[in-house]
């Protein structure tokens, strides 16, 4: 029998805020263990939580971006359960009156389009962080008490691909909003998958599982490929899918069984008494809408249709917004968007990978990034020039022009100079002119290197392709003159032996007509 994979996500994003949900505590990762904490995180008795207002912002954002409908009246609830890292023993959480409703995204894979619908979307608290050892378990409450948005998709998807490029949007999206770092590796983006499978054709949904502890999207691909083979054996097999949580082993490759998945029910929710309901005015919304940025999809379709950039390099650079934001500066001072583009493409991200730097921390300053197109574009200096001098720039912050100045890079414009080196390249290698007389275009490239060899790399390509194509061209065309030529003797030579022939044999029947008559 064929089945259908069917999921749906739920994806918890920390906001980039600097101070937690309901206290003045701070956010930033990588504190000492519980020295981001006060009696408001910690659950103390008679501490009050106060709303973040730069929380709701955010999440009004995250809304606006996925199309939902934004909510006037939000409340907050008590999400009730016991477990070591929640020391109040309860999580706030929006379950009956969320910020945001409904909403969608659309995803392209492999060429099909489709749409993701989301349910909702909601703020809560985050919980600790439990740290296992040898001597036992210790608990780190800095987490405890840093915003959430919680992102929860209906069950639209039916591939790992699709799940994949649903989140790779949305790291883009929520980045550019400057909502969250949505860092996977360190939690601030976690996403939990729920899997179940059917009969392809049933209109009823199998009985689902959920994966957790999912912090890379090659892990979540595995996941999904995992799970669902090991559902679809077991029905198979005449089993039964139990409902429940499971945890995702990255390095066996397998989901473990961790506790039956519970239903709201079991979380006893009722309203937070501590907490007075957010009413949200239309002008407030209206602000936050207006200040939205260009979003990712939005931006690639405008550098392809307006820039004329390739569906691939327009993808390549909307990926990171810090790249996006150096490839329109650079572009807009050297008025060159696709010479800026392939300069981004072939070496500034080339250049990230090999010094290990995250593109989100690039420094490279575009103005120097665009006085090096501006060289390039004018001929000053060749693209192997312009190569060496971005990683001048990107290594050392040099000034392009002093530097190629200095060096002695600049472009050669002595016309003589060019044309000499060109004539001795041609001259010196007679094959390559054979082999560019018969069709082999590969010789064009080998005289075009060798004249540049011959001026140090530091003539104008474009000067030297010119120069040699006219030299070729001028070659090939007394070649074919010479042919010609040769071929026209050859006619002439024919004509002239026929002629001849003709002669002698008119010669000899006039000697024989006098024989006879005499």
């Amino acid at each position: 029998m064929n089945y259908e994979i069917v999921m749906g996500l739920e994806v918890h994003v920390e906001l980039a805020t600097k101070t937690k949900i309901f206290c003045g505590c701070s956010t930033e990762f990588g504190g000492e263990p519980n020295s981001h904490v006060c009696p408001v995180c910690m659950g103390l008795p008679g501490s009050l939580p106060v709303l973040n207002k730069e929380v709701v912002n955010c999440a009004i954002k995250a809304g606006l971006a996925l199309n939902c409908n934004i909510q006037k009246e939000n409340r907050f609830d008590r999400k009730n359960y016991f477990y070591p890292d929640l020391p109040k023993d309860y999580q706030i959480s929006q379950l009956y009156h969320p910020i945001c409703r409904n909403g969608y995204m659309d995803i392209n894979v492999d060429g099909e389009s489709s749409r993701i619908t989301l349910c909702e979307i909601h703020m809560e608290e985050d919980a600790g962080k439990l740290v296992h050892d040898a001597g036992g378990t210790l608990v780190d409450y800095n987490r405890c008490g840093v915003p959430l948005i919680e992102i929860v998709t209906n069950p639209d998807f039916r591939n790992a691909k699709q799940v994949v490029a649903f989140l790779e949007n949305l790291q883009q999206m929520l980045r550019y909003l400057d909502v969250s770092d949505c860092k996977m590796q360190e939690g601030s983006m976690r996403a939990d998958v729920n899997l179940s499978v059917r009969p392809i054709g049933a209109e009823q949904f199998g009985t689902r599982t959920e994966m957790k502890n999912l912090n890379s999207f090659k892990a979540i691909q595995r996941a999904i490929e995992f799970e669902s083979k090991r559902q679809m054996e077991l029905v198979e097999a005449g089993g039964i899918v139990t409902q429940e949580t499971r945890r995702w082993d990255d390095e066996t490759g397998e989901s473990y069984a961790m506790r039956s998945k519970e239903n709201a029910q079991d979380y006893r929710y009722f309203p937070d008494p501590d907490l007075l309901p957010v009413l949200l005015q239309e002008e407030w919304i209206c602000r936050l809408r207006n200040r939205m940025p260009e979003l990712p999809m939005e931006k690639k379709e405008r550098y392809q249709k307006q820039l004329g950039l390739s569906e691939d390099i327009a993808k390549t650079i909307i990926a990171v917004k810090q790249i996006a934001e150096l490839f329109e500066s650079a572009a807009a001072k050297s008025g060159e968007a696709k010479l800026a583009a392939n300069f981004i493409v072939g070496d500034v991200l080339r250049l990230l990978k090999e010094r290990g730097v995250e593109p989100e921390n690039i420094s490279i300053d575009p103005k120097k990034l665009a006085a090096v197109i501006t060289m390039t574009e004018e001929g000053k200096i060749n693209r192997n020039v312009a190569k060496q001098v971005i990683e001048e720039v990107f290594d050392h912050n040099t000034d392009p022009v002093q530097y190629v100045r200095e060096k002695g890079l600049l472009a050669i414009e002595n016309l003589e100079m060019i044309q000499k080196a060109v004539d001795e390249a041609i001259s010196e290698n007679p094959k390559s002119i054979e082999d560019y007389k018969s069709g082999k275009q590969k010789a064009f490239g080998f005289l075009v290197g060798q004249a540049m060899r011959k001026l140090s790399g530091k003539a104008s390509p474009q000067t030297i392709n010119k120069l040699v194509q006219e030299k070729l061209q001028k070659i090939q065309y007394v070649a074919i003159e010479e042919q010609e030529k040769r071929k026209r003797q050859k006619k002439q030579l024919k004509l002239r032996n026929m002629m001849l022939k003709n002669g002698i044999l008119q010669l000899m029947i006039v000697n024989r007509t006098d024989v006879t008559e005499r």
